[in-house]
């Protein structure tokens, strides 16, 4: 442990540095100019500070409380020959720990400062034990976080396996969806959690029935209303977490089908009224669903696929989060490239397409 010995009288800094070495574990570091001391101990961190009141340029209590402006908790020990007892509380006020009397009392200041050195090395074994908590509580949150993601991609895999959607599907559509708000300006983190939510946008088709979520053919008025209800389910399914990543999940399954001009499901929401979230996931969602193979259809050509979406701007789309869409849209295709579908999908004979 440091102890900074701060006198303007060489005499008494030799007597209290062979004080300070008789105790275990110590390193006096002395100075006979308190303006160099506090320098020191400013860029470095002592452990108990002895200092002289009556100093030239910078007394004791002055340097005090010049310290305490940086360390308020590491001890100091004035030495005085001044026993005026206004003086005494004065250096008490502006941070002092406790005054020893000139002439010293070798015995006397043993005793005060092992018990002073005792109290800081108590309070560094508490920061320590504080930065060693704050460090496991990371780690657990951090494995929190990890089976929530786990847990997320399982409820995703759940979806895909009722689906003719493919893994790569849901792949693909959150890394367009994360392009998207890079493009918009969102934070690093909105982006990843914008990442690892957006899978989740049809977890509702648990709930649709197979006749109709697996059927080849047009749906039926009747059967089509029953198929948007999975916006609903995913929402209700989703939102009763407490979980801020589920909770814009559930967001994004109840939003991504709305229409910016007001036409889409299951609530007619229109314009901004539209979580920002929803209108980026309506764009990939439908980018990545035209241009890839199901068993009910071909995958349309990219710009054929982008000629629609540029037809929906302002319509079904949002304009701004097309036009981040298209913004530097090679990155768009090393995406599609990157998540190719696990296997082909087995398309449907085509008199049946």
């Amino acid at each position: 442990m440091k102890v900074v010995i701060i006198d303007d009288a060489q005499l008494n800094v030799t007597i209290l540095q062979h004080l300070v070495r008789k105790i275990p574990d110590c390193e006096p570091v002395s100075f006979t100019e308190p303006v160099a001391a506090l320098d020191w101990c400013l860029q470095n961190e002592p452990d108990l500070v002895v200092v002289d009141y009556m100093m030239p340029g910078l007394n004791g209590t002055d340097l005090t409380a010049r310290f305490r402006e940086r360390y308020p908790d590491i001890p100091v020990l004035m030495v005085t020959a001044n026993h005026e007892t206004e003086l005494r509380h004065r250096a008490l006020q502006l941070g002092v720990t406790d005054f020893l009397n000139k002439p010293l009392d070798n015995a006397e200041f043993l005793a005060r400062a092992k018990n002073m050195l005792a109290l800081r090395q108590s309070h560094k074994n508490l920061a320590n034990r504080a930065e060693w908590l704050a460090e496991e509580v990371s780690k657990a949150t951090v494995k929190i976080v990890e089976q929530e993601r786990e847990t997320i991609f399982c409820l995703a895999r759940a979806a895909e396996y009722r689906d003719p959607e493919t893994g790569g599907h849901i792949k693909r559509m959150a890394h367009y969806s994360r392009h998207i708000g890079k493009n918009l300006g969102l934070s690093a983190e909105q982006q990843e959690l914008l990442l690892e939510a957006a899978p989740m946008h049809d977890i509702g088709k648990v709930g649709t029935p197979d006749l109709i979520l697996l059927k080849p053919g047009k749906l039926t008025d009747e059967e089509f209303g029953i198929m948007k209800q999975h916006a609903v389910i995913g929402y209700e399914v989703l939102s009763a977490s407490s979980s801020p990543l589920l909770k814009i999940a559930a967001e994004i399954a109840h939003t991504h089908h709305e229409k910016f001009d007001g036409s889409g499901y299951p609530r007619g929401l229109k314009g901004n009224d539209i979580p920002l979230f929803g209108r980026i996931v309506a764009v990939a969602d439908v980018f990545d669903a035209l241009t890839s193979e199901r068993p009910y259809k071909r995958a349309w050509p990219i710009d054929d696929a982008c000629q629609l979406l540029r037809e929906g701007s302002g319509r079904h789309f949002d304009p701004d989060c097309l036009q981040a869409f298209f913004k530097d849209f090679e990155q768009v295709l090393a995406i599609k490239d990157r998540f190719v579908d696990e296997a082909p999908a087995q398309r449907l004979p085509d008199e049946l397409v």
